[in-house]
Formats: structure tokens, C-alpha cells, sequence
């Protein structure tokens, strides 16, 4: 095989600790070999390099998607996109004209009643009416609950199932509707997968964290996606960081889930369910819902968690959960302190656990996250969403309770290591709308600085893994050759101090510099690459890029 020959990147800049000022990278096959000036990069170039003119342009980091459902990102790709939907006629209207296109069941996703005037969900009557009679699976914007149409519901014998409510299913109804609607083979699977992996890197992101469970997938969903990385002459997509949230109870138990991956598995957690989604009214609560009478759905009792938390912490594994409502937290809270007591916190702590969302949490709770040595992962993108004053948080929660969510500020001025993803389907893998949330938090006191979010959604996604080099995640000599090429309208410093000015150009702050993120455009990706492997190219970029040619 003919060695790739050096990459030369000039004339733009380049997001580094290392040299906050640089213009020009090398690239020597898989690894970061030099970063520095334009004038320094004139003295560089030879004649065995490609060179690159990045027109102004900024490379960065790849960034790491810390929780995604690969195959349902890609179902949703190709199902009926109810986001926009603004009210119940609109979203019969859609299911009419795709049960009209001839498919034989009608898909959707991404429904949101908390944002149409009547704020009540449709019927199973009204969806066969509208259906024709298909079968019809509508997941709302959470995916922890949908809407179905009859002739599906006694298909399933959902009436008699656990969460089924005229149409509208939630827990066993809702696992069962879904798992029957995404009965896949093979070729369905990897196209899904394929699908949803080429956004990812089309968004500069270079790794996700696939976070599977029986609940939502098969094993089978989940051995497909680990299979498509290993072919190195195939088609080059980001790396997988598997998870599976199954619960255990044993070390034994545990290694037979291993064997089922083949010992791949990043953790044994990610949506392992301790309670739901505040959407769907599932998340445990301290308190009623503002909306409702109870309190949501808690699916693991402490010593459970405390199980499954053993299980791995006996053989240094990590383990996790999905966790969204204060009651929840507190049940795995008291899952931890119980497993600690088993195996000393040492272990505990060694392990590096880690928990999903974790979007209600107050003051004594973080302070045990920070003891128990736990990681969040969580969505910026939810508060962007959600976190209106009008919106869904302050809907379900009420004015005073919403404060609390989605507390970026405080996990950090704790300590509280925190990794940051998409959840997709639920939010689109559009890592800078998760930066810009982060700044612009809708709760001025939970808001973070632009370099911090960006940390969250690169190196500290690598490190809630605990895998791979050191250095990912880092522009610096010697790191990985994991990056991504951005079109930028300006580059700035950012900070989330509403005392002091948010957006600057002032270069002696040595900070390196990160894309505005308030024009009103995203920066546009031009290619991904990772650990030396390139994953996306826009079209035109690089067209003029040549080898140096020797001078004699």
C-alpha cells in the first residue's frame, strides 16, 4: 500500500491549548505532528507534503456525541418528522398523507403536544381514522412514550399492557409498540446505521457513544453496529462506544452480557432506566407534576442498582443509568452509598460510573455525585428546547422547580466531570447547538463558557469512556489525528459572565478561539477525519489542495 503522504493545513486557524494563535497543522498518517505559524509553516512544507489552503477557515478538535441511538437516528431519517407539527389536525393531516404513499406502517417521531394550543394528545380512534386502518407508531419528541393507532394496539394486545391510555402508550405498552415497530433485517439495520453514522461525521463528529438497551433494540441492533467498524477497507464512518443497559446481578451475569459483544463494551449502563423523560410524565419526582397528580415511574429500586453497580465494580467495570427526575437521583444516589458499603468507595470510585441526563439535581445530590466519583452525560439541547419560560420544563414543573434543570454551572464549580451528547433522535447531532445552549442557558445561573462546553463535547467525551489515547480529543504534537475543518463567519472568545462582555476578539486573552456562535448560522463542516481516516468531505473542499512540488 502506497504510505499517505503528510497533510499541510495553512492559512486558517487551528483550536489548540498548545499554540492559541496557530494558523498551520501537519498531519503525518494518523497523529497530529506539528502546529504552529503560517510563517513557521512556509519554512515546514517540502516536497513530500500535501498541502492544504484553508482559505481562513478553523480546525478543531472532533467532536464525541456522548449519547445516541444510531439505528433510531437513522429510522427517523426516513419516518414522518412531526417536530413542526403544530397541533393535532396538522399531525393527522401528515399520517393521512403518508398512509396515502402506499407504506404498510405509518412511522413518526419528534411530536410535541406541550407546544400546540390544545396540549392533548391524539386518539387511537383518530389515528385509524387517519391511517386507513394501518398501523400506525408515533414516537413523541422524548421517545419515551407514543401514540398508536387501534389496529396496531390489538395487533400488540396493548390494552391489557401496563402504560396503555387510549392510543397514547407509555412503560410496557410503549417498549412493546416500539420493539414490534422496528422488527428490522439485516439490510434494514446497516442502511439505518449507515444513514445515521454518515450525519454524525457530515457534523464534524468523529465518536458516539451508541447507547443500547433490550428496551429499545435487540441484541442483534446493537452486534450490526459494532460489525460495520471492523472492516478498516470499508467505509469509513465514526468510531462506536458501546454501551448496553441491561441490569445485572453478578460478576457472572455480567461476563455473559459481555460475551454477547465480545467483550466490547465501553460500560454496562447508558439507558439503563432508573425512571423516564419529564415529556412523558415518567421521570421521578420529588413532588406531583405541576400538570398531573403523580409523581412518574421509578423502574429500579435502590438495591437493584446497587446489584448491577457491585456486578461491575467488582471487575472495574463502569456502569450506569438513565436518570432525569430528583426522585430518581436519589434512588440511584442510595444505590451507590450501598454498593460503597459492599465494595469500599475506592472501588466505587475506580470504576468511574456514569449517569445519563441527570437534569434535576440539587446542591446536597451534586455534592454526592462528586463523592462518588460519578460523570453526567447530558443534552444542552434539552434546555434550548425546553427551557422556555412558556416551555415544557415550566409546564410540567412549574416556575420554581424548573430552575433546577439541566445544571451545567453547578456540576462543574463542583466537580462533577460532565460529557455532553445529543440524545438522537431526540435532539439532532448538531454539536455547536449544544455549545451555543450551554452559553445561552435559559437559566442565566446555570450558563457555562463557550471553551467549556466545547471540552464537554470533545476530550471530556473520551474521558467519561476511559479509552483510547490520552491525548484525544487535543490538538497538540502527538495527538490522535482526530479533527474536524469548519467554515466560520467569525472567531471569538466566549464567556457565559453576564458581567463582563460575552463575545470578544481580543487575542491577548491566549484563549483559543471559537466560532461566534449568535449571527444566526452554524459554522459549516468541510471534513471530518479520525485517527488519520477521513469520514466526510463537503463538496468543493480541498479541490485545490496539491503535493509541493520539489524544487531543484
Amino acid at each position: 500500500m502506497t504510505p499517505t503522504r503528510p497533510i499541510l493545513y495553512r492559512n486558517g486557524s487551528v483550536y489548540s491549548a498548545a499554540d492559541p494563535f496557530a494558523t498551520a497543522m501537519l498531519v503525518d498518517g494518523d497523529t497530529v505532528a506539528w502546529i504552529g505559524s503560517e510563517h513557521a509553516a512556509e519554512s515546514l512544507a517540502d516536497a513530500t507534503m500535501t498541502v492544504v489552503d484553508l482559505a481562513g477557515a478553523l480546525i478543531t478538535p472532533g467532536f464525541v456525541d456522548s449519547h445516541v441511538h444510531t439505528t433510531e437516528t437513522g429510522l427517523a431519517l426516513e419516518s414522518i418528522d412531526l417536530s413542526s407539527c403544530t397541533g393535532i389536525t396538522d399531525l393527522l393531516d401528515r399520517v393521512s398523507a403518508a398512509a396515502r404513499s402506499g407504506v404498510s406502517t405509518v412511522l413518526g417521531h419528534g411530536w410535541d403536544e406541550s407546544q400546540w394550543p390544545e396540549r392533548v394528545v391524539p386518539t387511537a380512534g383518530q389515528l385509524d381514522a387517519a391511517g386507513g386502518g394501518k398501523h400506525v407508531y408515533l414516537a413523541r419528541a422524548d421517545v419515551h412514550s407514543a401514540v398508536v393507532s387501534g389496529s396496531l394496539a390489538a395487533a400488540l394486545d396493548l390494552a391489557n399492557l401496563d402504560g396503555w391510555d387510549n392510543g397514547f402508550v407509555v412503560r410496557d405498552a410503549h417498549v412493546t409498540a416500539r420493539l414490534a415497530s422496528r422488527n428490522l433485517d439485516d439490510g434494514q439495520r446497516s442502511a439505518y446505521q449507515r444513514a445515521a453514522l454518515r450525519r454524525a461525521a457530515a457534523n464534524g463528529i468523529v465518536a458516539v457513544a451508541e447507547m443500547g438497551a433490550p428496551h429499545i433494540s435487540p441484541a442483534a441492533d446493537l452486534q450490526a453496529l459494532l460489525r460495520i467498524g471492523q472492516d478498516p477497507l470499508g467505509e469509513q464512518l465514526p468510531e462506536i462506544l458501546p454501551y448496553w443497559g441491561q441490569p445485572v446481578t453478578s460478576a457472572t451475569e455480567l461476563q455473559e452480557v459481555l460475551a454477547l459483544f465480545d467483550g466490547r463494551l465501553a460500560g454496562l449502563g447508558g439507558d439503563l432506566n432508573v425512571d423516564g423523560s419529564i415529556g412523558s410524565r415518567t421521570a421521578a419526582l420529588r413532588q406531583p407534576y405541576a400538570d398531573d397528580t403523580h409523581r412518574g415511574s421509578v423502574f429500579l429500586q435502590a438495591d437493584a442498582v446497587a446489584a448491577h453497580l457491585g456486578a461491575a465494580t467488582s471487575v472495574g467495570m463502569q456502569a450506569g443509568f438513565h436518570v432525569i427526575g430528583d426522585a430518581g437521583l436519589d434512588v440511584v444516589l442510595q444505590g451507590l452509598a450501598l454498593a460503597a458499603d459492599a465494595h469500599g468507595i475506592e472501588a466505587v470510585r475506580k470504576a468511574r460510573h456514569r449517569l445519563e441526563h441527570v437534569e434535576l439535581a440539587d446542591a446536597e445530590a451534586i455534592d454526592r455525585l462528586v463523592y462518588f466519583g460519578i460523570t453526567v452525560s447530558a443534552q444542552p439541547v434539552f434546555d434550548a428546547r425546553w427551557g422556555a419560560a412558556d416551555g415544557l420544563y415550566s409546564q410540567r414543573l412549574g416556575a420554581a422547580r424548573m430552575t433546577g434543570m439541566n445544571p451545567f454551572a453547578s456540576f462543574l464549580a463542583a466537580g462533577v466531570p460532565l460529557c455532553f451528547g445529543s440524545d438522537s433522535p431526540v435532539t439532532s447531532p448538531n454539536p455547536w447547538a449544544a455549545v451555543r445552549a450551554s452559553v445561552m442557558h435559559h437559566n442565566p445561573a446555570q450558563r457555562i463558557s463557550a471553551r467549556a462546553a466545547f471540552i464537554a463535547h470533545t476530550r471530556a467525551g473520551w474521558r467519561a469512556v476511559g479509552t483510547g489515547h490520552p491525548l484525544l480529543g487535543q490538538l497538540v504534537p502527538g495527538a490522535p489525528a482526530s479533527y474536524a475543518v469548519w467554515e466560520v463567519e467569525e472567531l471569538m472568545v466566549q464567556t457565559a459572565d453576564s458581567r463582563v462582555q460575552s463575545w470578544s476578539t481580543d487575542p491577548r486573552a491566549g484563549t483559543p478561539l471559537l466560532p461566534a456562535l449568535d449571527t444566526g448560522a452554524d459554522p459549516v463542516c468541510l471534513e471530518t477525519v479520525h485517527r488519520g481516516r477521513q469520514l466526510f468531505q463537503a463538496e468543493g473542499f480541498n479541490e485545490k489542495s496539491s503535493p509541493l512540488r520539489s524544487v531543484s
